[in-house]
């Protein structure tokens, strides 16, 4: 079986694995998923992350996070650019998520960075998806 959207997939698997309070979740792995994953973890927002090969295929293990209280540090994923309508914004109408509290993560000429990055370097790109 194919996913149409591999990106909001993996969303998908880790807000419900959130919700069934699991330590972990295995991804499929891409270049893309393992980009948005590495800002995930340099954000603060997932334990860790390890690629790991199995048979003829690699996935990703992403440890999740939960604070003393034992609730998620990770509170919503939400894909924006779907396949069916792809979101472009321009390097000075890059979002801020939650007043800054939340990260949007872009897909630039660059490579894949957060929204405050991309604003920093003065570039634009595909906005892929909210995270707070």
């Amino acid at each position: 079986m194919t996913v149409s959207d591999p990106i909001a997939d993996m969303l998908t698997r880790i807000r419900n694995a959130i919700m069934a309070r699991h330590d972990f979740v295995w991804v499929p792995s891409s270049k893309m998923k393992l980009a948005i994953t590495t800002i995930l973890k340099a954000e603060g927002l997932i334990g860790d992350y390890e690629v790991i090969k199995k048979e003829n295929h690699r996935v990703i293990k992403i440890v999740l996070k939960y604070d003393d209280n034992s609730s998620p540090v990770l509170n919503g994923l939400e894909r924006v650019s779907k396949p069916g309508l792809r979101v472009y914004t321009r390097n000075k109408e890059v979002p801020r998520v939650y007043g800054g509290l939340g990260v949007a993560i872009l897909s630039t000429p660059e490579g894949v960075m957060t929204g405050q990055q991309a604003w920093r370097k003065g570039i634009g790109g595909e906005l892929l998806c909210y995270v707070y």
